[in-house]
């Protein structure tokens, strides 16, 4: 079943380690990223950490952390890249997503030709 593609960036990587260990949340900890429909775009991310495994979900490993997409969202996000942007402003999870065909100022919700 895993034909898919999700990257996973160094920073992204390392941020996860941190919150994992900064939360004490055990060693069967994944972050979840889910796409739902809504935000200004029409499709949104989630995140959230979680240590359930559904039987659809896609697994993605990166050194010490696993990242975990249901196939709906997978559907949204294959080939996608989950990195960390941390600027003078702000800091934050970003997804750099090629099948999105437009995105809204803030980077959390998108669009997608259906």
């Amino acid at each position: 079943m895993q034909d898919k593609v999700f990257l996973i960036s160094n920073a992204a990587t390392k941020r996860i380690e941190y919150l994992i260990d900064k939360n004490n949340y055990g060693p069967d900890t994944r972050l979840r990223i889910k796409v739902d429909g809504g935000g200004c775009s029409g499709f949104q991310y989630s995140f959230d950490f979680d240590t359930k495994l559904d039987k659809d979900d896609f697994i993605f490993k990166k050194d010490t952390i696993e990242i975990i997409i249901d196939s709906i969202s997978m559907n949204f996000l294959n080939n996608a890249k989950l990195d960390y942007i941390d600027e003078l402003g702000a800091a934050s999870f970003k997804i750099k997503n090629p099948n999105a065909t437009a995105a809204c100022g803030c980077g959390n919700s998108f669009s997608v030709n259906l």
